[in-house]
């Protein structure tokens, strides 16, 4: 859900860590994610159901040294409303800067 630009799915710290970083990359491995955002495996998988859920990630999964690994990347719609997102706390921060140098 979107409103003024900030999307609720989006906004918990964790989730925010992880949009901002697949949308660096093509896809992330699991551990990858797990290891750069400092959670759990239970709790980034939580997390990354959330996204999926509200389609702004999608999930594969594919055996790799003959281990399945499950791979996330940003959707086209978690793109948009990643950059929906950031661009709404970046207008949150103007404004509240441009009323601090103001006083």
């Amino acid at each position: 859900m979107m409103i003024g630009g900030f999307d609720a799915t989006l906004h918990p710290a964790a989730r925010l860590q992880i949009a901002a970083l697949l949308a660096r990359v093509d896809e992330a491995e699991f551990a990858t994610i797990r290891d750069i955002v400092e959670v759990s495996d239970s709790v980034l998988s939580k997390h990354l159901s959330v996204l999926v859920e509200d389609g702004h990630v999608r999930l594969r999964k594919a055996s790799l040294g003959g281990r399945q690994r499950t791979w996330a990347a940003l959707t086209r719609n978690g793109r948009q409303a990643f950059t929906a997102h950031i661009a709404a706390l970046q207008r949150l921060v103007d404004d509240a800067q441009a009323r601090i140098t103001a006083d």
